[in-house]
């Protein structure tokens, strides 16, 4: 089977259908950032830098000189910030209309096997949503379709992330893997089985031997509110009045993952772009005084320590809180291919 990576960023899904035995043909992506990560971890899956509004049938046909889609896999991950909790104001955001782009591509195509996954509130737009028409498209095409949300730590992904995922077919009957870790299954992965073997660093510096094994720097304060965050899952509520933030004191109980740590044996916080901010969320190191590394970071997405990233500090962080997890990624490939 071969499949197109759209959105692909980084290529967390590309890497797990890799893993899965799928053959990614090209991932896609408006981000030329995310070319050199993308390439060099996933050899013989091109990069094609591309804006989903201006992909064409044809220009898929001449990419594997393709010129039906019957036993190819279309995986539309499109960007989540729409329909994200974490997103700030109600104005609509044009990025919101490109999953109607990714139909549009399928409705040409009509592609075997085609999977999206997202986060779970781009169920909740109000009116006839573009999630909605979505599914009407795949109803109007004779697809099958399976669809809800899938926790990441339960498919061995050491990290609460909740998501969506649509997975739809015109061949058998459409359904979602089994979890495999968790109740009576294999115990949850967690943050000391992601990160403990690597080496200690300290705030704004980096590993010379560990790829993106660099911690941000944090300021004199921030240092000193760490030092009075309890290890292993100690929040900003153990901090003596003079650290609190101005919006925090007096009986505020709200964001106390703001500045926590995160704890050894859980799976973590869901991360995001922001993931190597301690200000941004329960991203401190269980027990060092700084945020966690990105080469941390990308172990609790289940990247393998191998997978290297390229660009600025900030981009490399939004290249990984922005992926799909890797071996969730493969679960769904591996149950794609047993489908």
């Amino acid at each position: 089977m071969r499949a197109f990576d759209f959105f692909c960023g980084a290529g967390g899904l590309t890497r797990g259908l890799l893993d899965a035995g799928i053959k990614v043909v090209a991932g896609f992506d408006c981000d030329e950032h995310c070319r050199s990560t993308y390439e060099y971890n996933n050899p013989g899956a091109r990069f094609i830098h591309a804006d989903m509004r201006e992909i064409t049938l044809k220009a898929l046909g001449t990419t594997e000189r393709l010129h039906e889609y019957d036993n190819v896999l279309f995986a539309g991950c499109a960007p989540c910030q729409p329909f994200s909790p974490q997103r700030k104001g109600n104005g609509q955001r044009h990025d919101a209309t490109l999953l109607s782009e990714f139909g549009r591509l399928v409705e040409a195509a009509l592609p075997g096997y085609v999977l999206i996954e997202n986060v779970p509130g781009i169920t909740k737009v109000r009116g006839f949503s573009t999630f909605r028409r979505f599914l009407h498209m795949l109803e109007a095409n004779r697809y099958q379709y399976a669809c809800g949300i899938l926790d990441a730590k339960r498919y061995g992904v050491p990290q609460n992330r909740r998501r969506l995922v649509l997975l739809a077919t015109r061949h058998v009957q459409a359904s979602l893997p089994v979890p495999k870790y968790g109740s009576s299954l294999r115990p949850f992965r967690t943050v000391r089985h992601a990160i403990s073997h690597f080496p200690a660093i300290d705030a704004g510096e980096f590993h010379p031997d560990i790829p993106n094994h660099v911690a941000a720097s944090i300021t004199g304060l921030n240092l000193e509110r760490l030092r009075n965050t309890p290890h292993d899952g100690g929040d900003r509520r153990s901090w003596p009045n003079s650290l609190r933030l101005e919006c925090h004191k007096g009986n505020y109980e709200g964001h106390t993952d703001v500045y926590g740590r995160m704890s050894w044996d859980s799976p973590a916080p869901a991360l995001t772009g922001r993931c190597n901010s301690i200000s941004n969320g329960r991203y401190g190191h269980p027990e060092q005084d700084r945020a966690i590394s990105l080469r941390e970071a990308a172990a609790l997405q289940s990247f393998p320590d191998g997978y290297v990233f390229f660009g600025s500090n900030k981009h490399i962080a939004k290249q990984i809180g922005n992926a799909v997890s890797v071996r969730l990624a493969e679960h769904i490939g591996k149950h794609i291919i047993d489908l």
